[in-house]
């Protein structure tokens, strides 16, 4: 274990790195140099993250939603450090390894019965590329090409690489000025906003004319099941994800759910599909797959997309990252999933629902709130306005918490294995922050 009074960085030292860093490289959606600096962090462990002064903060991102089980757990470092003395990496070209075999094992037995084949990845934006793909090779293999387009919804995020901006929200999305270049999608409006809210008739109507109009050029619908992430925060309510599965039955299309977020219990069902009881054609997985120590990601289908796709044109799937099935992040990504079931991780994201829910919902008196929402371990704070992340930031870290508003969201996405009490500390400085707007 670190000691964390050890990993401090001089004043002289941090100026420095943090001087460097602001010239040099490039952060998130930032320009270059930097607008804002970036702090450093030395550190980390449980749920709390250790600045160059010493300063402790709550994590209450997860590290953008993959650190479920907080930081320098033992058992995951067990599962590094051992493959790690074995084999770091090896090419996944006509070789296998235990790493890989024993997380696909894992993935094909959590996942919807249907999902059987496992395409594993090195980031969710690769994943959702390479379900794309699958979608575009199943049609392409039965004579049909012309049926190369999605039907998505607007308010949607899928990642940020060029087939992943095509399924974004073209208007409100981050990749607006990309869409000159981008493949052409069909958008339906985004879902009413509302987990427990009733069904709207005349959407629903909406979608099943879009997708009648144009089945004959789709290939497949491609969502994210019950909360749009990065696209808004929102949250929409199962029958909606029923319809959609429904319309893909009837016009034989795909269906595709990103869970890239939602996954591993996020919303209080392991996978978002769930609260709809339903299952995808092809899946999307990442963040918490390795519990936020490496990158890896995994697609997975049923038998019948792969067999179609391995019997068509090309004889195989045209895509085949170097990293792909990394044993070091293989490794470590079985070792979560064994924690995550070791524990009672309903209960825990039940206790932050709990939690969230008492401290955001007075702030919807703030007049400078627009909505307050919470979802499993999601909790959300909706301004009327743009937030000033700089401002934000600063209240949250003067509460000991980090969190990364973007937008007009200022959200949380804690770690599972908070405690009530830091949960509370997550909730207090949210509520600052809602007073401040």
């Amino acid at each position: 274990m670190i000691d964390l009074k050890l990993a401090r960085m001089s004043p002289r030292e941090a100026e420095r790195l943090a001087a460097f860093d602001r010239d040099h490289i490039w952060h998130p959606y930032a320009p270059m140099p930097a607008a804002a600096p970036a702090h450093p962090v030395v550190s980390a462990s449980g749920v709390r993250l250790t600045l160059a002064d010493g300063t402790e903060l709550i994590d209450g991102m997860s590290s953008w939603w993959a650190a479920v089980h907080g930081y320098n757990h033992p058992v995951l470092n067990e599962a590094v450090t051992s493959q790690l003395g074995k084999m770091a990496h090896v090419m996944f070209g006509g070789l296998t390894h235990p790493p890989a075999v024993r997380l696909a094992e894992r993935l094909v037995d959590l996942t919807p019965e249907p999902l059987t084949k496992v395409f594993f990845a090195d980031s969710g934006s690769v994943t959702v590329e390479v379900a794309i793909k699958m979608a575009l090779q199943y049609w392409r293999a039965q004579g049909r090409p012309e049926r190369h387009r999605l039907l998505t919804v607007r308010g949607g995020y899928h990642g940020d690489t060029f087939g992943d901006m095509a399924v974004c929200d073209p208007v409100n999305g981050m990749h607006h000025m990309f869409t000159d270049v981008l493949a052409r999608h069909l958008f339906a409006p985004p879902p009413p906003l509302g987990y427990s809210a009733d069904p709207d008739r005349a959407y629903l109507d909406e979608l099943a004319k879009l997708a009648a109009e144009h089945a004959h050029e789709l290939a497949g619908i491609i969502v994210e099941p019950i909360v749009q992430g990065a696209g808004g925060m929102r949250f929409y309510a199962p029958e909606y994800l029923r319809a959609l599965r429904e319309l893909a039955d009837e016009h034989g299309l795909l269906l595709i759910l990103d869970e890239i977020a939602t996954g591993f219990g996020r919303t209080g069902e392991l996978w978002g599909c769930d609260h709809a009881e339903i299952a995808p054609d092809i899946m999307c997985l990442g963040k918490a797959l390795t519990g936020g120590y490496m990158t890896m990601a995994a697609t997975l289908c049923t038998d019948d997309v792969a067999e179609r796709i391995s019997s068509g044109e090309g004889g195989a799937l045209m895509h085949g990252p170097t990293y792909m099935a990394n044993p070091l992040a293989a490794s470590v990504a079985a070792a979560s999933i064994d924690l995550l079931l070791s524990r009672d991780w309903r209960d825990e994201v039940d206790t932050i629902e709990a939690i969230l829910t008492e401290g955001l919902e007075p702030t919807r008196e703030f007049p400078g709130v627009a909505d307050a929402r919470v979802l499993g371990a999601i909790g959300v704070i909706e301004a009327r306005e743009p937030v000033d992340v700089t401002a934000v930031q600063e209240i949250a870290m003067d509460h000991g918490i980090w969190l990364r508003p973007f937008g007009k969201l200022v959200y949380t996405m804690p770690p599972y294995v908070c405690t009530e009490d830091e949960t509370g500390h997550i909730a207090d400085a949210m509520y600052a922050i809602a007073a401040s707007l």
